[in-house]
């Protein structure tokens, strides 16, 4: 039996809990062993959860960026942001986050959330899109086959990051 299919729709501000929970769980799930642990313990415990929650409702509440929720069962299990583009230069947006829990990976919730963000800023009149992606993240190859490329790196400590592009959206 498959899974329903996922319900993409713009977030708001009371979905900022559930934003805040999958943003710290899919850190530790996705980063466990990628980046340095007292880091990791930093930007995943209990202050930061609460810090995201309050970043979370602002943005969205503001209107700051475009913020989807992917919602399975009516749970929302995924989510995805884009706003301007702050260190891309020549690129109008950025891909800010795309996270989804552990448990729901694997069922095309990433790809929908993607789609439904291209679709979104094509609408809003945008053409391109770029990101930052730590080079030892597995999503960095999911990226390039949504058709997405790589265009320059950056080191921040211990962090290598890079940057993936798409000069035209997709679709």
């Amino acid at each position: 039996m498959t899974d329903p299919p996922p319900t993409i729709r713009p977030a708001t501000p009371a979905d900022a809990p559930a934003i805040a929970r999958i943003h710290v769980t899919s850190w530790r799930e996705t980063y466990a062993g990628l980046m340095p642990d007292d880091f990791l313990d930093r930007m995943t415990g209990e202050e930061m959860r609460g810090r995201r929650e309050m970043s979370w409702e602002r943005t969205i509440s503001q209107n700051s960026e475009t913020v989807l929720v992917a919602e399975q069962d009516g749970e929302v299990v995924a989510f995805a942001s884009a706003g301007p583009a702050r260190d891309h230069p020549g690129f109008e947006m950025e891909l800010m986050t795309l996270y989804a829990l552990k448990s729901a990976q694997g069922r095309g919730l990433g790809r929908a959330l993607f789609g439904e963000i291209v679709r979104t800023l094509k609408a809003d009149g945008f053409h391109n899109l770029a990101l930052w992606v730590l080079d030892a993240n597995p999503t960095r190859g999911w990226y390039l086959r949504q058709g997405g490329r790589e265009a320059g790196e950056k080191t921040e400590g211990e962090l290598r990051e890079v940057r993936i592009v798409w000069d035209t959206l997709p679709g």
